[in-house]
């Protein structure tokens, strides 16, 4: 699947929710499978640091053009999807 692409990084990548529940809606994943936050390993830290440089770039962004947003991520039976990601959103929900 393709994806509108927001900001890639040697191993990270941050792109538009192909089906966003908000006005604007971005998806950050590592490149690397990673479960979710609760099985990162010792050797998978340095991704999370590029992890969270990304989401602060992209967040940074969109409090700049909206005034605020919303970063979040789930873990356990909350997680649709068993590939570690972070949602960066705001505005109001436009599907349940």
């Amino acid at each position: 699947m393709q994806v509108q692409r927001v900001l890639e990084t040697e191993n990270v990548l941050a792109f538009y929710h192909t089906r966003p529940f908000y006005e604007e809606h971005i998806v950050v994943i590592p490149k690397k499978h990673i479960v979710s936050i609760i099985t990162v390993q010792q050797d998978e830290l340095e991704i999370m640091i590029e992890i969270f440089e990304v989401i602060r770039t992209v967040a940074s962004k969109m409090n700049e053009e909206f005034g605020a947003c919303t970063v979040s991520t789930n873990v356990g039976n909350y997680q649709s999807n068993k590939h570690m990601h972070w949602h960066i959103h705001y505005g109001n929900r436009i599907r349940d």
